[in-house]
């Protein structure tokens, strides 16, 4: 472990991060660039003295789990985090061959706290990894699904007439996830479950095809969906998409304007739950 040379490395690149790229506040008094020690911590789920001493080169050997976080925290590239274990005398970790489905503990914590909006974790796939109970209720109990299911492109294209959502303009929706998936397939060309999703749905789906032949690669990460929920009927809502850092996962929001009559809907459905019941008109 080369401490002095770790220190300096980790240094760089933390005053290389901007806060907004990993969703902190800039804030106005900020007296150095980049992140701050304890804000490398907290995204890397480590304590400060831990990370402060590294950088201090006064640290103690790193964990391959401690580095990892570092890595996330700092969205080291592949080539960084290599880099970035050698300094730390640990066995670099194999490239990844696949979209990672570890959703972090993190993103997890900040799902519960959303308890006014319906949100949703995606791989770049568009498997649902993880979900909080309004997501649930707005579009479908996924812990009722398993494995491919559970793939809101595949549900889409293969069963459009029970799993288009609800959604009463999903072409912009569903064109940025087969974009995502594109991206996908872009990277991990090796991957034997990318090519088998494309290949099934270029055999099951027209629609697929002509959209997946087209090239057409369009992502937004804010817009605005309406949803006809079959209990409590239209639901006018926007959606925002954020990328997890250093994960290929995107953090997908609706949301109400409050007080609006959608939102005291969002609000109803948090009452009923994934349980169906006939709401009166």
């Amino acid at each position: 472990m080369d401490k002095h040379a770790l220190a300096e490395f980790l240094r760089g690149k933390r005053e290389r991060v901007r806060p907004e790229d990993v969703g902190l506040p800039h804030g106005p008094r900020r007296r150095t660039p980049g992140l701050r020690r304890e804000e490398v911590a907290q995204l890397a789920h480590i304590s400060v003295d831990h990370y402060s001493r590294l950088e201090q080169a006064r640290g103690r050997h790193p964990s391959h789990a401690v580095l990892t976080g570092i890595a996330r925290a700092l969205r080291l590239s592949d080539q960084e985090r290599t880099h970035l274990f050698r300094l730390a005398g640990e066995a670099a970790p194999e490239p990844a061959q696949g979209p990672s489905r570890d959703v972090d503990p993190g993103t997890l914590r900040l799902l519960e706290r959303l308890t006014d909006a319906g949100a949703l974790v995606l791989d770049n796939t568009c498997r649902v990894l993880a979900w909080n109970p309004l997501a649930a209720a707005l579009f479908e109990d996924f812990s009722g699904l398993t494995g491919s299911d559970r793939n809101v492109i595949r549900r889409y294209f293969l069963h459009p007439e029970h799993h288009a959502y609800g959604m009463t303009e999903p072409h912009r929706f569903v064109t940025a996830a087969v974009s995502y998936l594109r991206v996908a397939t872009a990277r991990y060309p090796d991957n034997a479950e990318l090519r088998a999703l494309v290949d099934e749905l270029l055999a099951g789906s027209e629609d697929f095809a002509r959209l997946w032949n087209s090239h057409e690669l369009r992502i937004e990460h804010h817009n605005h969906q309406r949803v006809q929920h079959p209990q409590v009927g239209p639901i006018d809502l926007d959606f925002d998409v954020l990328t997890v850092p250093g994960q290929d996962q995107q953090l997908i929001i609706f949301t109400a304007e409050p007080d609006s009559r959608a939102y005291r809907t969002l609000q109803l459905l948090k009452v009923i739950g994934t349980q169906r019941m006939d709401i009166p008109t």
